[in-house]
């Protein structure tokens, strides 16, 4: 008996990650300052309703660098500064859909962040970070990210539910 009826992978480790490719490339950019972290309610696409950074679907030719400012720009009308790039994510779902994100933090941004038909802003004190309306994996590489290290890592969901997970701090 499967474990999840009509779905491509039952388990983490059903997922060849060593050949893996993504059907989609994307971002997120979360501008770190002051104790606080700029976050947004997604109001629209994938992860709609949760709580997450700023960030989505690279253009065509864009490098993740610019797709992230440019993500900023368009959903929150702030320019991030000081960005870095913080870590690489790869998400399978079991309906075959697949992501490769790049993650960025930035150290502030021109101008003050406003809610637009994507996400409402919300400045949140980095000891306040409400993971319980986030992506289950958000908890795992978040605090890696925050202490300014590089990661990467995989996870495989099923809907909204993670079923796996390996999380890794890259070395420089």
């Amino acid at each position: 008996m499967t474990l999840f009826q009509g779905t491509l992978y039952e388990s983490f480790h059903e997922v060849d990650w060593s050949t893996w490719e993504p059907r989609e490339r994307a971002t997120l950019l979360f501008v770190v300052r002051d104790g606080s972290i700029l976050l947004i309610h997604k109001k629209r696409g994938i992860g709609a309703g949760k709580i997450n950074g700023p960030g989505g679907r690279l253009d065509d030719g864009e490098s993740a660098l610019e797709g992230a400012v440019r993500e900023v720009e368009e959903e929150l009308g702030v320019t991030p500064t000081g960005v870095r790039e913080a870590g690489v994510l790869r998400f399978q779902f079991t309906d075959g859909h697949s992501i490769l994100c790049y993650v960025f933090t930035a150290s502030d941004c021109h101008g003050e962040p406003t809610a637009t038909a994507e996400a409402t802003p919300m400045w949140t004190p980095l000891d306040q970070i409400p993971f319980d309306q986030m992506w289950e994996d958000d908890r795992l590489w978040m605090p890696l990210m925050l202490a300014g290290k590089q990661f990467e890592g995989e996870s495989l969901f099923h809907g909204e539910r993670m079923l796996g997970y390996e999380i890794r701090e890259r070395r420089r």
